[in-house]
């Protein structure tokens, strides 16, 4: 299953992800893809914000992962734009990380996709014109179930 939302301004890219955050199952692993300015690191906030995150949030474009704690476990965002190969990444301790994770938000997962779990959800953000295209993507079984019950809250102008 695909979704495609058209995003009109800011508002509309965190409505998208105070959605997934309050249709998301247990836990999941969400790719994050598009370009510098596309969006990605806004919908990662809206999504932590609506899971309950208060405190700061930083982007991790230098500290690579930041780490969040959620009432029913960890959350982490990771941006690999800066990672040249995923070898690198072990140096990070993501089996460790992971461990007790409910979420992962990964940017630019393709810098570091064999150190990665397989994804739930895939997101595809665009710049059109003054907003953004969104295309979801179900990429597992769960991720297929919570891109569907996500779609049924879906706002204008999406489409499957």
């Amino acid at each position: 299953m695909t979704l495609r939302v058209f995003l009109e301004d800011s508002l509309a890219t965190g409505r998208l992800g105070e959605r997934l955050a309050h249709s998301m199952p247990a836990s999941a692993v969400v790719f994050l893809r598009g370009e510098l300015g596309a969006g990605k690191s806004s919908l990662a906030r809206a999504f932590l914000r609506a899971l309950g995150i208060t405190g700061p949030i930083r982007s991790p474009t230098y500290s690579l992962i930041e780490h969040y704690q959620l009432a029913e476990g960890g959350a982490l965002h990771m941006d690999l734009y800066r990672v040249a190969e995923s070898a690198e990444l072990e140096f990070l301790g993501l089996d460790e990380l992971g461990d007790g994770a409910r979420l992962w938000l990964v940017e630019w997962p393709e810098h570091g996709s064999a150190a990665l779990p397989l994804p739930d959800l895939e997101i595809r953000l665009e710049v059109d014109g003054a907003g953004r295209q969104a295309e979801l993507k179900g990429t597992s079984p769960l991720g297929e179930l919570w891109l569907a019950a996500a779609s049924k809250k879906a706002a204008p102008g999406a489409s499957s």
